[in-house]
């Protein structure tokens, strides 16, 4: 009875390495395939010069365009000098105010959940920056006590809304060491509009043009179909599944779209180096100090990631609707 038992289990330890060994032969084979349908789909696109390169522009274009919109905006903020700047607002306390005290109000201030920082310049340190920045050196002589307050200067987050500020406005002034209170809420009402033009305008154009890089891509995949009917028809004849054949044509989406995404980047690198040197000259005779900003490296994620969604999502699209109406009679 051991000894059969042991034969037994012998033959089971057996047939499970057997299986493993099959498992294993069975995924090798799968990433061989797939490594050969990739590689083969890069040779199929060499073939042919002309049209690859022709699809390629034109996917390399679209990918660019939404891209280099998102860096104007962002270098149209640098040149104005930065646009956060014109949400902060002052806080001027009345003359004689404690320091601590002042520095008391900018920390229960800088706690609030809207308010990104608060600086604190000095009643002292705001005379020099005014007697080196004006010429009434003599008439600020001629006073004993420093006539400036000490003054807060807080800026809000992105997320502050007019209405927002407008109550936080109202609840400083209450403060008995509030003098005034300078906020231009109309003109935060206005940038927030401005920057959510914008950003919408780029979000409307990257849909816009990504679809057009799928329909692109669908367009090329479909004709490629057509050309190789017959030899789609007989490999379907030979009972090759729909994922066998369907797998070289979104390895061609994927080559399209990643070869797109590289050719998109190089656009952008070229555009930045033609206009990042005449741009900093410009600022320059201004008396700005601009640097221009190129691609980063959330760009350039940006950028062959929608290349490689849109390649192979075209391909896939395209492979789903024409593969199937293909049928061997």
């Amino acid at each position: 009875m051991a000894k059969l038992s042991t034969e037994e289990t012998a033959r089971d330890g057996s047939s499970i390495d057997g299986r493993e060994q099959d498992s294993v032969k069975a995924l090798k084979h799968y990433f061989f395939l797939h490594l050969r349908n990739c590689r083969g789909a890069l040779i199929d696109l060499c073939a042919e010069p002309i049209t690859t390169s022709l699809t390629i522009a034109v996917i390399g274009v679209a990918l660019a365009l939404p891209a280099s919109l998102h860096l104007l905006v962002q270098n149209g903020k640098a040149i104005v000098g930065g646009w956060e700047s014109v949400r902060d607002f002052s806080v001027y306390l009345k003359v004689g105010t404690p320091l601590e005290t002042a520095t008391g109000i900018a920390n229960d201030l800088a706690a609030r959940k809207i308010i990104d920082s608060v600086e604190v310049i000095a009643a002292d340190e705001a005379l020099e920056q005014f007697r080196s920045s004006s010429d009434l050196k003599k008439v600020l002589d001629t006073f004993d006590d420093n006539p400036l307050p000490h003054t807060l200067v807080a800026r809000p987050t992105g997320a502050a809304s007019p209405e927002v500020l407008t109550a936080l406005e109202q609840e400083i002034r209450a403060l008995p060491e509030v003098d005034q209170v300078r906020i231009d809420t109309e003109w935060v009402a206005r940038l927030n509009a401005i920057l959510d033009f914008l950003r919408r305008g780029v979000w409307i154009a990257a849909v816009m043009l990504i679809g057009a890089v799928i329909v692109t891509v669908g367009n090329t995949i479909r004709l490629d179909i057509q050309n190789r009917r017959d030899e789609i028809v007989v490999c379907k004849l030979l009972g090759a599944s729909d994922g066998f054949v369907r797998r070289p044509f979104l390895y061609i989406g994927l080559w399209y779209g990643v070869i797109g995404g590289a050719f998109a980047l190089l656009l952008l690198g070229t555009g930045y180096l033609l206009l990042a040197g005449p741009l900093q000259r410009l600022t320059g005779l201004y008396g700005g100090g601009l640097e221009v900003l190129g691609l980063d490296a959330a760009t350039l994620l940006a950028v062959l990631t929608g290349g490689f969604l849109c390649g192979w999502g075209g391909a896939w699209s395209a492979v789903s609707r024409h593969l199937a109406a293909i049928e061997p009679t």
